[in-house]
């Protein structure tokens, strides 16, 4: 049975269950889980992070933990009772769990691996807290490590900032706002302001000295060196190294590491050094021999230097090398440290070059506390520390220090009867006053033990040595009196034995005789003379002689040597004990000399404070001892003294014996009489205040009245217990009279006069500190009573001193922080004088920060006593007194300029937080009845709409971004519930008083704007927040969005008919409330717009207003990223919702309200639709075409649907830039023509609009079309730049702008000239159809043709495409989808290559314009493209496939034409057509035959500079047709069966069989041109390919030609001329042909997609050599054709170019054959993995596929049995036109939409049907024939140079229309002429042979190249270089049979005429 559970609430599971018995809920380890019930070992309950999901689970698996139940029930609420600290660091590492596997995905790896280490050290540091065994001090460090890592962690990841309170979360609700603020503020600086700390430490630690010469040990002294002042500023750190440099001691780091404590803020500047000398202990001269002498002096060696400055930036310096400088002069050693410094070093030498001392150094900061607790490891192991010279900047009281400072400076020898100078050292000793020498007393430097005595360096052969050595003497207090110091004086011998004689000594005394000791500075000491050490051993034998020169009485003292002989110390006192000062000890003395009281009194404000301060408590008792014995005499002079010693205390310096003097008043202070006196003086000094010579002195004692107050009321306690509370009238009469002269002297009136005025600031600053201690003898309500009475005598005139008024508002705030305000009785006296001054200051806008603190106390005090009835009173006194200036004061400040000083902007931004958080609070602690008293006192209605509309100003400006900073969340979230509640009390008064008659537009508006702002605040949007912030604020305030927009649906239901007066203002703002994701909000909201429409149609008839409002103020919103997919559907909803609402459509007709209803509905759906896809495509980083086409598709419907003009050019503009953004030109171009059609050239004035400036509509056309100029021209668009200068030119030639006008001709003239030289890339285009709802509404099932990008090709285009979709499937098939595609929850992408079909055919027909010209109207301006797809209808025949594969070719026409304003535009329309295998056949044929004329006239003209291609083309043909190729044509076609089923293809059937013989024809003059040019390793090859043409010939019945005929004198551009096919052929040989070309063989559509269409010759000679490779070869002639696939039927034979025409059979094409499915699985492979095959060319190999592409047939996808297997490799294209019919290629060519090249007639064979047809040149009429034979001429040097069949043209690419070019260069009627009439008289001629001399003539002197001018043809002259001897009778190919055709294709199929159809967007250079 289930029973509740009582104390098993709360637990974590520790173990993972699944939950797979019945009921069961599913856990993971680590998850909470609250507990409802128990029964038999399990439990029943719901894990926290899912509550609505509840269940069983084992109990065992739960690990219990304590916790609290609140509101026990149903809706019972768990509690955890853990350390708060532990609760947030859970609930944090959950959140932050998550968000770093995020860091992890987003490739954030720094920060991943961060909040990694710090996550595991937030872990370990909770176990320790979970241990529990820590001491109270290391918990709550913990604590701190704890936070500080929890705040940087959320800082890092964009967190919400933690209020918190000794390190634990507060709860908001259980504090007041004000602390709140406080709270947040001080962690919000802390956080961006560090710690401003004044003490430094520095840490050194001495590592090695790197020196090639060592060899003796030596000794290092560090320290600090002050240059400004030339001194050093600390006490020396000391340590000694090995004969190797290294520290003797390592095992003792206190010995190389040391710690410079205590440096100032001022000390860290750059003019701070370290110095570090380095003394060396051997012999005298380094270079000296080892035996010469075993004595061991110090000697000086090297010294290096480092600016502190050097750490600043770093803190930290690991290795540091410090050069070594050398000093070569010994006696300027003393100040070889200066010399650096001054960079005086040049003097110097270096140790070595490698050479210098390794140190590792480091800067702390903070005091030497902090320190020991953050650097505990140093401490452990151990430091030395090295303290400052003297005191450190603050004295701390109990600080014991007697340390004396001896700095040995000089000496001043004389030589002794030498002839050198001496070898002086020094040696020191402390000698007490019994002649011992104190032992270990002198210390050489921190991390050296103390020593006995002391010894200095030897300066070598000097009279005069300088050694500057500082030393410190730490001697006791008691061993000081009567000690000295000895310094006695030794030669040292550079001799053998090495000795060191004495010859002087000089001592000085530590204390003279009165007790003072040795003055600090240098002294000058005598030298005694003395050469034995017996003399000195009796102290009291020299004592007696004088030891200064300031002391010496006269010369001929016997024990004197000399006085030229002198020593020089410098001695420094750092003792608190011990002092130097006479008057000091004549004070303290003072019963000895009582006639000295006052000269001693009168002196003591000269004695320096530290000697004050270190024998306070002696003085105090001085004083007050001698106030006691004479007060009358000494009275005032005692009082003097006081005042200074309280005064001297003020000082930082001294600041903290403060607490010795409180020490002293309450334990050591005995003056029970001496309150009268004190207060006496005191008063007599108030009473004078206003007596001008002695205003300093008065201050001072004002400044003092603290501890004089303390004084006297210690004393008067003290006077109460030794006589029982005797005399307290008394006592209570001169406070009165003495607080009577303070207010009157308070309330006099400055009038200009600073000294009163400062006067009483400072009695002000001070008097807090007097109640206080008067609240010791008097109860609360007297103080507070003269408290009162004190702050009202102030003056409170305006014009009063502000200084002074800055500190009365310090008063008042210490009054409310005081113990007084605690007590409701004093309280209630206070609170009114303290709000009065409030007020006054606030009125004034002075002193708000001050204000502001005070009034913030206030509230934290009301919050905290909240359970007191008196502060219901207080609260209204409050908000009577204050809320109106609190208001004001914030609409004030906020409304102030922000340009002022930074500082002061930042002052004003403080104190708007802090009067924020005091009008928060206030409104928080007021009640129903506070609200009531509010909005009753207002007396008339214009007051309180007064009033309203300020509160609701102050609430909009609160709830602006940025009132709080960004991570103020929970601040916010308290502000805005209590706006909200605030709201809801004065929605009430707003229906009361201002509806009806008494309608107040302003206020209703301010309501309506603020609730909406209220609603979209960015912190109330949950949806964005995680799970666990989610809950938690729900919990606490529910979602106080829903609860605003119930008031507002409430509040515009109460309006009634006043709705009119906020359409359509208030459609904007409601509208960005229902974009908001939250469905309950969105319900409320979404029928004010029904309300709306309703209204305004009742008011005009319809709703324009409403819906021009709602789709712009959509636009604007859908941009910033609102709104979702739900949106658009609860929208939609609007008109059914009409149902429930009929009263409101009473007064219309239901069905005109309906129409026009759905009608906008509909429209606005539509283009949330588009704005929700351009929101999506916004947020993606880079620029795709996702972003292009969504912009393309809102910008139309702008256009077309709504007419919205502005929108339309805003979008135009985005588009433009995404386009630049994307380099882009060509469209960027187009996309600003939008704009420029729709400007006139007028002078019609223009506003300012986006980025363009006020001007005139001329201006901008003007700008624009430049800019658009510039466009065309780096999209290499130069043919419509030319337009556009053109247009611009007219309008300068109109104004008679010449100079304007010659830079645009200029420009156009540059044009042309990028048109010849520069080259373009043809672009591939791409099908692209979209399938599937996922995608956006603008892609969703539809098709496109996208402009692919240069170089760009179909496995690099489906690649980009699905990295732009990375959810779509690439769909494996060219087929048509079916429904379940279209309506599938998926994406689908269908992507293959399409050929474009030029519009503009005249210019590619015309002959002898270059290719560069040709290659841009082959990919500009297409509308519509193509693809063929070849299939089987029919019964397959497996023996002969041709028989039934037929062509389907579809159309694809645009709505607009590529390129254009995007790269890619929707299919508008399809048009599918079939071709039969015949027609199939026929177009192969065709394009065969083409490509052989090309190559072998490529070859003849040296454009191919290796043969490869073309071998490798005659080998594929004349290999398939050996093997049975076209020989299976003539089985599919020329059977008696299929001629009778099909008798209308007769005429084709003859077409096919003049084809085949054509192709013989063509293929034996191939082999003659491939004769002559073919290297010698392949001559094998060659006689291969002879001997099998003629099988070839044999198996197609054709005859060897008995003779030559006579040469036709009509020349063919391939280099062949035709004769009729009755003629007998003559033996063809290279020698004898001639070439005569029409127009360049490479200007001919090309066959290669893979290369440029303006590629040089240089280029195509590359190709050739690289086809010459063996490895391409190979894999060409090793492909083995499959029986079904013998010809190159489309996909089975094509590389990747196939998809051009249809898919290839890498995506699944249907063409596959069953054997070759196993192509679906590797199209996901990449190149190299694929197999290489001619289904899968290896696309990695550049060689094998151009060369392919040279040699590719043009017709695919086909069958053409004419190729072999190698060939079947070759790229091939499909053709450009169709065959089905005549009629249709004509109707094309009429409406201009087919670009169809002109047909070349052909001469018919007798047996032909058509034999006796006329032959009609199908060429425009544009072209002119010309009359009269022609010469031998070629195409200008540009053609030789364009780039024809080796060139990657995707629009004409491999689509040869049949005869592309014609043969002859005369006209139609010449042409059939001369055909016929060779036809009527063929007969047999002899072979000519042509001579070889008259080619060698000419040869010589090759003529000059000439070209054509496009208006007149003319010859133009081959050059020699280039040309072939022309034989007087030349072999020749027959013509092609060509003019059967089209006539007879007209009847073999229908086609329906194609309309030319308008561009949807008409522009102005629509012919561009």
């Amino acid at each position: 049975m289930w029973i509740p559970t009582e104390h098993e609430k709360y637990g974590v599971v520790i173990a993972g269950f699944r939950g797979t018995v019945p009921h069961g809920l599913s856990l993971e380890i680590g998850d909470t889980v609250q507990i409802l019930e128990k029964c038999d070992g399990w439990y029943r309950g719901f894990a926290l992070k899912n509550p609505n999901l509840k269940g069983i689970f084992p109990s065992n698996y739960i690990h219990l933990k304590n916790a609290c139940v609140k509101n026990k029930g149903q809706f019972e609420m768990v509690v955890p009772t853990e350390d708060s600290v532990i609760t947030e660091m859970t609930s944090t590492l959950r959140d932050w769990g998550t968000m770093w596997k995020q860091l992890y995905v987003r490739n954030e790896g720094d920060l991943f691996h961060r909040l990694w280490h710090i996550m595991n050290e937030i872990l370990d540091l909770r176990r320790q807290v979970l241990v529990g065994h820590l001491t109270h001090d290391r918990m709550k460090d913990v604590k701190r490590h704890i936070t500080a890592r929890l705040d940087w962690g959320n800082e890092q990841l964009g967190l919400d900032l933690v209020p918190r309170k000794e390190y634990a979360m507060v709860d908001p609700e259980e504090i007041s706002i004000t602390e709140l603020y406080r709270l947040m503020e001080h962690r919000h600086r802390k956080k961006d302001t560090p710690v401003q700390v004044s003490s430094h430490h520095l840490f050194v630690q001495m590592k090695s000295l790197m020196c090639s010469n060592l060899g003796e040990e030596l000794e290092v002294i560090f320290s600090l060196f002050d240059s400004k002042e030339n001194r050093p500023i600390s006490e020396r750190f000391f340590l000694k190294l090995n004969r190797n440099g290294l520290p003797k001691c390592p095992e003792k780091p206190e010995r190389h590491c040391s710690l410079f404590v205590d440096l100032g803020t001022s000390e860290l500047r750059k003019d701070i050094y370290i110095t570090v000398h380095i003394i060396r202990i051997g012999r005298m001269g380094a270079g000296e021999k080892k035996n010469a002498c075993n004595v061991l002096y110090r000697r000086p060696f090297g010294c290096a230097v480092l600016s502190i400055a050097d750490l600043l930036a770093g803190d930290t310096k690991d290795d540091l090398i410090l050069k070594v400088y050398m000093c070569n002069t010994e006696n300027e050693w003393y100040q070889i440290h200066e010399n650096i410094i001054k960079k005086l070093n040049a003097r110097y030498n270096l140790t070595g070059s490698n050479a210098g001392l390794a140190v590792s150094l480091q800067l702390l900061h903070g005091d030497i506390e902090q320190i020991r607790r953050e650097y505990t490891s140093m401490f452990t192991h151990g430091v030395s520390i090295t303290r400052k010279l003297g005191f450190s900047n603050i004295i701390m009281p109990g600080e014991m220090r007697n340390d004396l400072y001896v700095t040995i400076e000089r000496g001043e020898f004389e030589k002794g009867g030498k002839s050198v100078a001496r070898n002086v050292e020094v040696t020191m000793f402390i000698v007490d006053s019994t002649g011992q020498i104190l032992k270990d007393f002198i210390s050489f430097g921190s991390g050296e033990p103390l020593a006995t005595e002391f010894h200095t360096f030897v300066l070598y052969h000097n009279n005069s040595p300088r050694w500057a050595e500082l030393l410190k003497l730490p001697i006791p207090v008691d061993k000081f009196r009567g000690a000295h110091l000895r310094f006695e004086f030794r030669h040292c011998s550079t001799k053998e034995k090495g000795e060191k004689k004495l010859f002087g000594f000089s001592f000085v005394p530590l204390m003279q005789e009165n007790g003072r000791t040795l003055p600090d500075g240098t002294h000058e000491l005598i030298v005694h003379k003395c050469e034995e050490n017996i003399r000195l051993q009796d102290a009291s034998h020299y004592l007696k002689f004088p030891f200064s020169k300031g002391h010496l009485l006269g010369n001929n003292h016997p024990a004197i040597k000399t006085t030229k002989e002198s020593f020089w110390i410098t001695s420094f006192l750092c003792s608190t004990k011990l002092t130097q000062n006479g008057d000091m000890l004549d004070l303290l003395k003072w019963r000895a000399h009582p006639e000295k009281i006052a000269g001693c009194l009168s002196k003591l404000k000269e004695i320096d404070g530290s000697e004050i301060v270190k024998f306070l408590q002696d003085t105090l008792d001085t004083l007050f001892g001698i106030l006691d014995e004479n007060s009358q005499k000494y009275g005032s002079h005692v009082f003097d003294c006081l005042v200074h010693i309280i005064n001297l205390l003020q000082d930082s310096k001294f600041h903290h014996f403060k607490p010795v003097m409180d020490t002293y008043i309450e334990s050591h202070f005995a003056g029970a009489l001496a309150y009268r006196d004190l207060i006496k003086v005191l008063k007599w000094h108030v009473d004078r205040i206003t007596e001008v010579e002695r205003q300093t002195h008065n201050q001072e004692v004002l400044k003092a009245q603290e501890y004089i107050f303390k004084y006297i009321v210690q004393s008067r306690k003290l006077f109460s217990l030794a006589t029982g509370g005797q005399n307290v009238e008394e006592f209570c009469c001169c406070i009165q009279e003495l607080l009577m002269s303070v207010r009157f002297f308070l309330s006099q009136e400055t009038k200009g006069d600073a000294a009163l005025s400062q006067a009483q600031a400072i009695f002000l600053s001070s008097f807090p500190a007097v109640y206080s201690e008067l609240l010791k003898l008097f109860d609360m309500r007297e103080v507070a009573n003269l408290v009162r009475d004190t702050l009202v005598s102030l003056p409170t005139t305006t014009n009063a001193d502000e200084s002074l008024q800055g500190v009365k508002l310090q008063c008042i705030g210490k009054i409310v922080e005081s113990q007084l305000y605690t007590s409701p009785e004093s309280r209630y006296i206070l609170l009114p004088i303290v709000l009065h001054h409030l007020h006054v200051h606030l009125q004034e806008q002075k002193d708000l920060i001050m204000c502001a603190s005070i009034l913030s106390n206030i509230f934290c005090f009301i919050k905290k006593n909240g359970s007191e009835k008196s502060l219901l009173e207080e609260i209204d006194i409050i908000v009577n007194s204050l809320l109106d200036i609190l208001l004001k004061t914030i609409l004030e400040i906020t409304s102030r300029p922000q340009s002022a000083g930074s500082a002061m902007r930042f002052q004003f931004q403080d104190v708007t937080g802090e009067f924020v958080s005091c009008l928060l609070s206030l409104l928080r602690q007021m009640t129903d009845r506070h609200y009531q008293q509010l909005l009753d006192r207002f007396k008339t209605r214009d007051e309180l709409r007064d009033f309203l509309l300020q509160i609701f100003t102050v609430f909009r400006i609160l709830l602006q971004p940025e009132m709080f900073p960004k991570d103020w969340t929970v601040m916010r979230l308290v502000a805005n519930n209590v706006i909200i509640t605030t709201v809801l009390y004065l929605s009430d008064a707003l229906r009361k008083n201002f509806l009806n008659e008494s309608f107040d537009y302003k206020i209703w508006d301010s309501y309506f704007y603020l609730a909406v702002i209220f609603i979209n605040q960015l912190c109330l949007q949950l949806e964005m927040f995680t799970s666990s912030k989610k809950k938690k604020v729900l919990e606490k305030y529910g979602d106080m969005r829903v609860t605003m927009g119930c008031e507002i649906f409430s509040m515009w239901q109460n309006l009634g008919e006043l709705k009119v007066h906020f359409i359509p203002a208030l459609i904007g703002p409601f509208l960005e409330v229902t974009l908001i994701p939250q469905p309950d909000l969105r319900n409320v909201m979404i029928p004010i717009f029904h309300d709306m429409m309703d209204w305004e149609q009742r008011r005009s008839g319809n709703f324009k207003q409403v819906e021009a409002k709602l789709i712009d103020k959509l636009d604007s919103l859908m941009s910033e990223g609102k709104g979702d997919e739900t949106y658009r559907e609860l929208f939609n909803s609007i008109i059914p919702l009409f149902g429930p609402y009929p009263s409101l459509l009473k007064k219309i007709e239901r069905e005109t309200w309906r129409e026009s209803g759905v009608s906008l509905i509909a429209t606005v759906t539509r283009l949330m639709e588009r704005l929700l896809d351009y929101r999506d495509c916004m947020k993606m980083g880079d620029v795709d075409g996702k972003k292009i086409g969504c912009t393309v598709s809102l910008l139309n419907f702008y256009k077309t649907e709504l007419n919205k003009e502005e929108m339309y050019i805003r979008y135009i503009h985005k588009l433009h830039d995404l386009h630049l953004k994307a380099q882009n030109f060509t469209e960027a171009a187009y996309t600003l023509l939008l704009y420029d059609e729709l400007l006139e050239w007028s002078d019609r004035p223009l506003r300012e609009f986006l980025s363009y400036p006020m001007q005139t509509e001329w201006q901008r056309k003007e700008y624009l079309h430049l800019t658009i100029i510039q466009n065309f021209d780096r999209g290499k668009c130069w043919e419509n730049g030319i337009i556009l200068c053109r247009k611009i030119a007219e309008q300068y030639e109109s104004y008679y702008d010449y100079r304007n006008l010659s830079k645009m001709r200029m420009m156009e003239a540059s044009l042309y000239d990028k048109i010849m030289d520069q080259q373009r890339l043809e672009p591939e285009f791409f099908r692209v159809g979209f399938y599937g709802k996922k995608f956006p509404f603008f892609l969703r099932n539809k098709e496109f043709v996208c402009r692919g990008h240069d170089y760009e090709r179909l496995e690099a285009f489906q690649q980009r495409m699905l990295n732009e979709f990375p959810h779509a499937i690439a769909m494996q098939h060219a087929n048509q989808p079916d429904e379940t595609i279209f309506q599938a929850e998926a994406q689908y992408l269908q992507i293959y290559a399409v050929t474009p079909i030029p519009e503009n055919q005249e210019v590619l027909q015309r002959e002898g314009i270059p290719d560069n010209i040709k290659s841009f109207y082959k990919v500009n301006h297409i509308w519509r493209f193509r693809y063929d797809r070849p299939f089987h209808k029919g019964v397959k025949d497996k023996d002969n496939e041709f028989k039934s594969l037929w062509v389907e070719r579809t159309t694809l026409i645009l709505v607009q034409s590529l390129p254009g304003i995007s790269r890619w535009f929707e299919v508008e329309k399809r048009e599918v057509v079939e071709m039969s295998p015949l027609e199939n056949a026929i177009e192969v044929l065709e394009n065969k035959n083409l490509q052989l004329r090309t190559l072998i006239s490529q070859c003849q003209t040296r454009q191919m500079q290796n043969i490869n291609p073309l071998t490798m083309c005659l080998n594929g043909v004349i290999d398939a047709a050996v093997n049975g190729g076209v020989s299976r044509y003539q089985e599919a076609f020329f059977v008696k069966e299929y001629i009778l089923n099909h008798p209308e293809d007769g005429e084709k059937i003859t077409c096919l069989r003049e084809l085949m013989l054509e192709q013989a024809q063509i293929l034996e003059f191939g082999l003659a041109v491939h004769e002559k040019f073919v290297p010698q390793d392949m001559r094998p090859l060659h006689k291969k390919l002879v001997d099998q043409f003629f099988v070839m010939k044999s198996s197609l019945g054709i005859q060897e030609y008995a003779a030559c005929i006579q040469a036709s004198p009509v020349h063919f551009p391939n280099g062949s001329p035709r004769v009729p096919r009755n003629s007998v052929p003559v033996s063809m040989s290279p020698e004898g042909a001639r070439v005569i070309p029409r127009r360049s063989p490479l200007s001919y559509p090309a066959v290669n997609r893979y290369s440029s269409s303006s590629l040089s010759s240089q280029a195509s000679a590359e190709v050739s050599n690289i086809t010459g490779q063996s490895e391409s070869s190979d894999e060409v002639f090793n492909m083995q054709p499959s029986p079904s696939t013998s010809s190159l039927s489309s996909a089975h034979s094509a590389s990747p170019n196939v998809t051009s025409s249809a898919p290839s059979s890498a995506r699944g094409s249907p063409l596959l054959s069953d054997k070759l499915k196993h192509s679906r699985e590797n199209s996901c492979l990449s190149p190299r993995e694929r197999p290489c095959s001619a289904i899968y060319p290896n696309s990695s190999e550049p060689s094998q596929r151009i060369m392919f592409n040279h040699i590719g047939d043009g017709a695919l996808p086909r069958s053409d049995p004419n190729l072999s297997g190698p060939e079947k490799a070759v790229n091939s294209t499909p053709s450009s036109w169709s065959l089905d019919s005549g009629k249709e290629a004509r109707n094309m060519s009429e409406c201009g939409k087919l670009m169809s090249p002109p047909v070349p007639p052909r001469p018919m064979q007798t047996a032909s049907p058509a034999r006796h047809v006329t032959s009609v040149s199908p060429s425009p009429a544009g072209r002119s024939p010309m009359k009269g034979t022609v010469q031998s001429f070629i195409p200008s040097p540009v053609d030789y140079h364009s780039s024809g069949l080796i060139s990657n043209s995707p629009v004409l690419s491999g689509s040869y229309s049949s005869g592309i070019s014609s043969l002859s260069r005369c006209s139609t009627s010449e042409t059939s002429g001369f055909e016929t009439q060779i036809s009527d008289h063929s007969v047999p001629i002899p072979n000519c042979n042509v001579s070889e001399e008259p080619m060698r003539k000419e040869s010589k002197t090759p003529p000059p190249y000439s070209v054509y001018e496009r208006t007149l043809r003319r010859p133009v002259p081959l050059p020699h270089s280039l040309s072939i001897p022309i034989p007087s009778d030349p072999p020749a190919l027959p013509p092609k049979p060509m003019l059967v055709r089209p006539n007879n294709l007209e009847n073999s199929s229908k086609r329906t005429e194609q309309v030319p159809r308008p561009r949807p967007l008409p522009r102005k250079v629509s012919q561009l």
